[in-house]
């Protein structure tokens, strides 16, 4: 086990209709993240949720909803993070977007086996 870092997790609070330019929201910040030397993006998919129009999007078949809340979560440095925040800032439109400090304990690429 590696020595604890600090960083920051950048969360972001997104529906999967969302857009930006000719394509869905989640695929520009993700590719975003990646041109801007971020070390990683994961996209989440929720079965269930609301924001602040408490409009429920929900994954069940009959209420079937074609905006299902998204969550993308990015973890690096605060310096790195702070960098990214003004090139999201200008992608959202609407949603909601968090930080908070975390420790990393272990972060190592996947070695090759071929």
């Amino acid at each position: 086990m590696e020595i604890p870092q600090d960083a920051i997790l950048l969360r972001i609070f997104i529906g999967e209709s969302d857009r930006w330019e000719s394509g869905p929201l989640y695929e520009a910040i993700v590719i975003k993240a990646r041109g801007s030397g971020l070390g990683g993006a994961t996209v989440l998919r929720g079965p269930m949720g609301f924001g602040k129009t408490s409009v429920l999007h929900t994954a069940k078949s009959l209420q079937l909803s074609m905006d299902l809340p998204l969550i993308i979560e990015i973890v690096d440095s605060e310096e790195k993070i702070n960098a990214f925040l003004p090139l999201l800032d200008g992608m959202i439109t609407g949603g909601l977007v968090t930080l908070e400090k975390v420790k990393v304990i272990h972060y190592r690429g996947q070695e090759d086996t071929a």
